[in-house]
């Protein structure tokens, strides 16, 4: 679970004013309520929901693009046309190194890690690993000076075949500017963890930026719809479904042409698509003992299909319709309206079991206001019996109320005269729980709020 993150020389975020990067903590401030909302292991607490607010433009959905964008370079590589995302307020941070790091809760363990790198040229030139001990020591597992072309492997000496293998691997890649070293310990190395599995942290760091790590961001559909295509919990489903009042009741999953599915698509996405089904096929029909087949779920903003594939048999195409009482009628994803929609991708944080730091930029977005309430309020009853932490980006002022959140749960961005941002939490401010924050915060009493000039003149008139 994520414990911090820090970024500097990013977007918005140059640096503060004492030289360090901005932090968002989800460690616990010193509020002695709702303590429902927190995870504990026996040793370590984190919380499990954040807002974070401020105006348009103040920087609050650079924080999710920060985190995304570590992500990919971790999972994917440095990305395309990254070479002006420093912070431009000052031109000497074109050469400045940009600082990405992670503070983590994996099997009751804490770790740090992170990473520096020159956007303009696209070259990595740090890279570190951390353990922090119980007693309040840290450990270095590993640190990188691509600059000096060094790759130390400091934390597995006890194994000395493993620090060593380890250590093959770092100098292989020790002045190498394009690519991380959790990166690469992460190309084609299970056997390696099979073989030593007192190494697989660096595995788990980078399945839980993989895996565990659910950014989305306002233009890109949050789910999948998984969870409706399962069908092993259509009751719980439409119960929640219909506690929202969208007016559906039930839904069912239903077979559809394949042309159904290929209309709309580029002629390019129709033989890419073509050429998977294909491919799958043959690695199925390939086995004749395995009868294992294989589910494909995708989605556009208003469309979903199933397509499912077993051994010696058509692909079979599906999608979802939706009951309005009638059972006469059924409803496409098309014909629902945004707010619904936007629901149903919203489902998938509360009916998920594995434990995941969903993001989502612009929560409120489609939503009614009393919506976006409840189905936080709702997010904080499910996850008490869940290890599933949520963060997200809002203008939603409803949500600033003692009686749903903690003080430390509600985080602010706002930017300086100068152009940068600036992330401060409301437990910053120790507010007292009977003061009403929402029309505190509206009237810019912790900053996050536009601030708005004269568009039209006053004209006086003289009678």
């Amino acid at each position: 679970m994520l414990k911090r993150f820090n970024v500097k020389n990013f977007l918005s975020f140059s640096e503060r004013e004492d030289g360090y990067s901005e932090e968002f903590s989800m460690i616990p401030g010193n509020a002695r309520y709702k303590k429902e909302h927190l995870y504990t292991n026996g040793t370590e607490k984190v919380l499990k929901f954040a807002a974070i607010y401020g105006a348009n433009a103040a920087g609050k959905s650079n924080v999710v693009k920060a985190l995304d964008f570590m992500r990919k370079v971790i999972c994917m590589g440095i990305p395309k046309r990254i070479t002006e995302k420093y912070c431009k307020t000052d031109i000497a941070n074109k050469e400045k190194p940009s600082y990405f790091e992670v503070e983590l809760i994996l099997d009751n363990h804490n770790y740090s890690y992170g990473f520096e790198i020159i956007l303009s040229q696209g070259k990595i030139v740090s890279e570190w690993l951390v353990e922090f001990k119980s007693d309040n020591s840290e450990k270095e597992l590993f640190v990188r000076d691509v600059e000096h072309g060094t790759c130390n492997i400091l934390g597995w000496n006890q194994n000395k075949v493993l620090s060593e293998r380890l250590d093959i691997f770092g100098q292989q890649i020790a002045e190498d500017t394009s690519i991380l070293f959790l990166s690469e310990m992460n190309r084609n190395k299970n056997k390696f963890y099979v073989e030593f599995p007192d190494a697989q942290i660096l595995n788990k760091i980078y399945k839980w930026f993989e895996k565990s790590l659910d950014i989305n961001l306002p233009d890109e559909p949050i789910s999948n719809y998984f969870y409706l295509g399962k069908g092993d919990n259509v009751d719980e489903i439409c119960r929640m479904i219909a506690a929202f009042g969208t007016g559906i009741t039930n839904y069912a999953v239903v077979n559809v042409g394949k042309e159904k599915l290929l209309d709309g698509m580029s002629p390019e996405n129709r033989n890419d698509l073509e050429e998977l089904i294909e491919r799958f096929l043959m690695k199925i029909n390939a086995f004749p003992d395995d009868n294992r087949g294989i589910r494909m779920f995708l989605r556009s903003r208003k469309e979903f299909f199933i397509v499912s594939l077993e051994k010696d048999q058509k692909p079979k195409f599906e999608t979802i319709r939706f009951y309005h009482g009638n059972k006469e009628f059924t409803f496409g994803l098309d014909e629902e309206s945004d707010g619904t929609i936007r629901l149903l991708d919203l489902l998938e944080v509360l009916l998920s079991d594995e434990e995941k730091t969903y993001v989502i930029d612009e929560l409120d977005r489609c939503l009614h206001p009393c919506l976006t309430y409840k189905f936080i309020e709702t997010f904080l009853n499910v996850m008490r019996k869940k290890n599933i932490q949520l963060i997200v980006t809002t203008h939603e002022s409803r949500l600033l109320d003692f009686d749903l959140l903690r003080r430390d749960e509600i985080w602010f961005v706002d930017k300086r005269k100068t152009g940068e941002s600036d992330i401060y939490s409301l437990e910053e401010y120790n507010t007292r729980l009977d003061f009403k924050i929402d029309k505190a915060y509206l009237e810019g009493r912790y900053g996050g709020v536009p601030i708005f000039s004269t568009l039209f003149p006053v004209k006086e008139t003289y009678e």
